[in-house]
């Protein structure tokens, strides 16, 4: 057990055995200790709270009070201490998210990241929302439970709440796109195509570390509806039936292996986001060109792209590149790996 989750489970115990041994709790003495300075306000305070007197709103500028001294101390477990127990022993407290919400922070904050994640669900599960210096307390569990769970079951829950509570707070774009995402990982494959139609919705959105994601997501949507005739089984496969049909100058065969969707053409100068087939007709070109093609793979080709260069087309730029890809798709094992001629590059190789 972690050095500081041992030292607040000791804290508790302490707390509970005043109880046990019957020492008063009233005067709160547990948490006067070492408080220094605020010693005096502290325990004004503390007296001010036992008074049954004071009305909802009195009794929070007390407890926030009381929290805000306890956290500039430093005492951090028995601030958690004091909010957990006046919770429970004050349940319909209208404040009381926000009480809970300082908890799941103050853990976050030590790094107890599992605390944390349970006292931002509790609130969400068992506590009306409420506004704190116009902030809503649900939104911040929210966007915290985001980043701090891994589970996807729980993360698509997370985003869709946050969809559907407060798209006014969130760029809706870069929140479908990781809702997609998560969807994906649960192998929700139409429902992870949806969010990214979603997603295309707002061109405006940037996806951070990743370039042209629009783009992107264009082409899987647009690979996710197409039939895919065009792929092959190996890269093998794909090669040998490419330099048949050159050899036959078949444009029919040849663009029998062209792919129907996200087929790019360009030069290697390009950048790598601007991938659009330029307009030409391919066939015209196999039919009036003696093509020469490279016996092996050029050197770059791997176990997931290849290259192969031809030469002697009638075009402005006779080298032509022809690139293939092995295809990643996991909403259908029987295309997952298979492979397609997804483009050419012009020219020589930079």
């Amino acid at each position: 057990m972690k050095r500081k989750s041992f030292l607040a489970l000791l804290l508790l115990l302490l707390f509970i055995s005043l109880y046990s041994t019957g020492c008063s709790v009233s005067d709160y003495s547990f948490y006067l200790k070492n408080s220094g300075d605020e010693k005096h306000e502290l325990n004004d305070l503390f007296n001010l709270l036992e008074n049954k007197k004071s009305s909802g709103e009195q009794r929070f500028i007390l407890v926030d009070r009381i929290a805000g001294i306890l956290q500039m101390k430093g005492e951090k477990e028995k601030q958690i201490l004091f909010l957990t127990d006046y919770v429970e022993k004050h349940p319909v407290d209208p404040y009381n998210a926000f009480y809970l919400l300082l908890v799941a922070q103050n853990y976050e904050e030590q790094k107890e990241y599992p605390l944390a994640v349970h006292y931002y669900n509790r609130i969400l599960k068992n506590y009306p929302d409420l506004l704190y210096k116009g902030r809503s307390v649900h939104f911040h569990c929210l966007t915290s439970l985001v980043k701090l769970v891994d589970k996807p079951e729980f993360k698509v829950q997370y985003y869709k709440e946050l969809i559907a509570r407060f798209s006014d707070n969130i760029d809706l774009g870069v929140t479908y796109y990781y809702l997609a995402k998560t969807y994906e990982k649960l192998g929700e494959w139409d429902l992870a195509i949806q969010a990214y139609k979603n997603f295309l919705q707002y061109p405006k959105s940037e996806i951070s570390g990743i370039e042209n994601a629009h783009g992107k997501i264009k082409e899987k949507v647009a690979f996710y509806y197409s039939d895919k005739s065009w792929t092959v089984p190996d890269l093998e496969t794909l090669i040998r039936e490419i330099k048949k049909a050159i050899r036959l100058r078949s444009p029919r065969r040849l663009l029998r292996y062209k792919a129907k969707v996200n087929f790019f053409t360009k030069s290697w100068e390009q950048q790598t986001d601007s991938r659009k087939a330029a307009v030409f007709d391919l066939g015209s070109f196999l039919r009036k060109s003696k093509i020469r093609i490279a016996n092996k793979l050029d050197i770059d080709s791997n176990a997931r792209e290849a290259y192969l260069k031809t030469t002697r087309w009638t075009y402005r730029i006779p080298t032509w590149y022809l690139y293939f890809r092995k295809i990643d798709f996991k909403a259908d094992p029987d295309i997952d790996g298979r492979w397609e001629w997804a483009g050419i590059y012009f020219g020589e190789k930079l």
